[in-house]
């Protein structure tokens, strides 16, 4: 009869076990067009964010365009100067700038459109961490993209504009448009890597990677940041590349700092038929 109670109560025990298991009947049972369709409504909300905040940006296209120029202003000599080469390469160059402030200003909400679209297929636990990944996701592109503006970019630029002018003879004139194309591209390279500590702590905290997979995987992330840092930067110089590459690594590091503060203890195949005693004992609980 204590047998017999014994398998009463673990069996009563099995609705709350089993919450804990990611919903794979649930996302079996959704047809692929349920899928498509709720990709649609995500895509449609967090481009409509995104193209209401590019219209609200556009007004203040001119006076961004003169902020973003600094670094590169002050790295001109007192000939140089920015120009435009066609008659609408200005008006296409507060577009693109206009779009990117616009992505920076609905960043919020396109994550949290990509946070709703992934969060059915995780744990009842992992769907806590929206808020979170959110807010720390733009936190850290904006220090990312604040970072390379105000402290990359005018080292860059007076390294390359000097060794512009070495050669003799010449005189800096730099398009808008090209200027601009440049800018976008390490900002928003500089907001990717400082992403790197987000990314791998909720992938360590969802069970995906813990910290002696990412230490054992170091030397390649190593030739990762070098090579990220060499396809991004504007010259084959080492000072550009390494701006890229050497925060690259020490993000990575801090990832691996968050994945073991937050990540949790990956299941040893076998405990969940042990029962209550053993699985405590083989996880180490």
């Amino acid at each position: 009869m204590a047998v017999n109670s014994d398998q009463e109560r673990a069996l009563a025990q099995q609705p709350a076990l089993g919450d804990r298991q990611r919903p794979a009947e649930v996302e079996e049972q959704m047809p692929l067009t349920t899928h498509l369709e709720e990709l649609r409504k995500r895509l449609i909300i967090a481009g409509g964010s995104w193209l209401a905040a590019f219209f609200a940006s556009y007004g203040f296209a001119e006076p961004m365009f003169r902020w973003v120029a600094g670094p590169v202003r002050a790295a001109l000599p007192a000939q140089g100067s920015l120009v435009f080469l066609t008659a609408t390469e200005p008006f296409f160059t507060y577009l693109k700038l206009a779009a990117l402030a616009g992505l920076l200003a609905a960043l919020p909400v396109i994550l949290w459109q990509l946070w709703l679209f992934v969060a059915p297929g995780l744990y009842a636990h992992e769907k806590r961490l929206g808020l979170t990944f959110v807010v720390s996701g733009c936190c850290c592109f904006g220090a990312g993209a604040y970072f390379g503006f105000r402290y990359v970019f005018p080292t860059i630029f007076a390294v390359l504009i000097r060794f512009g002018l070495g050669a003799g003879g010449v005189t800096p004139m730099l398009s808008m448009d090209a200027y601009l194309g440049l800018a976008i591209k390490m900002l928003l390279a500089f907001g990717v890597v400082f992403e790197l500590p987000v990314v791998i702590s909720l992938l360590a905290r969802m069970g995906v990677v813990d910290p002696p997979w990412l230490r054992r995987n170091r030397k390649y992330m190593l030739i990762v940041a070098f090579v990220f840092g060499a396809l991004v930067t504007p010259g084959p110089d080492v000072i550009s590349q390494c701006s890229v590459a050497i925060p690259f690594v020490l993000l990575y590091e801090v990832g691996i700092l968050g994945a073991r503060i937050f990540g949790r203890t990956r299941q040893v195949p076998g405990a969940g038929s042990a029962g209550p005693e053993q699985a405590s004992i083989a996880t180490g609980a």
